[in-house]
């Protein structure tokens, strides 16, 4: 798996705790940054990793600002990405099980570090259950197809 990390100025924190993360389970990614600690506009890195994801130069994605919601929003936009704002173990695992979400999206400004890294590392090594999930991420990926 190859995975595209960035953040914009409100993220850059956690942006270094789960690039740590992905060091230690020896995960192949890129970070695209922010490189700086001035403000910058989020949906620039956001359809960023979106494209790539989307492209499948990478598999997945992690996007980090304040709340995660701009950085969702954004991301989402582009078609075929799957972007799941998360703030929780629970809906770290779900996302992954039952939505093959590719790309997740943090808050800084929302969770502290460890939580982070706990859903990080979850969402990281959750698989697809597929099944009766597969119709509906199919029915997501048929309507976006059409209406795209």
């Amino acid at each position: 798996m190859k995975v595209a990390i960035a953040s914009d100025h409100g993220g850059i924190t956690i942006r270094k705790v789960i690039t740590s993360l992905m060091d230690e389970m020896n995960i192949d990614y890129v970070d695209l940054g922010c490189k700086c600690n001035t403000s910058v506009d989020y949906p620039d890195y956001a359809i960023l990793v979106a494209e790539k994801v989307a492209s499948r130069e990478f598999q997945r994605g992690i996007l980090i600002c304040g709340t995660g919601i701009g950085m969702s929003i954004a991301a989402n936009k582009v078609k075929g990405v799957r972007c799941a704002l998360v703030h929780d173990t629970f809906s770290a695992r779900a996302t992954r099980e039952h939505n093959d979400t590719n790309i997740l999206a943090i808050g800084e400004r929302v969770i502290g570090e460890g939580l982070a890294r706990d859903i990080a590392k979850i969402w990281l090594t959750t698989p697809f259950e597929g099944g009766r999930h597969a119709n509906r991420v199919n029915k997501i990926i048929a309507f976006e197809e059409t209406h795209g």
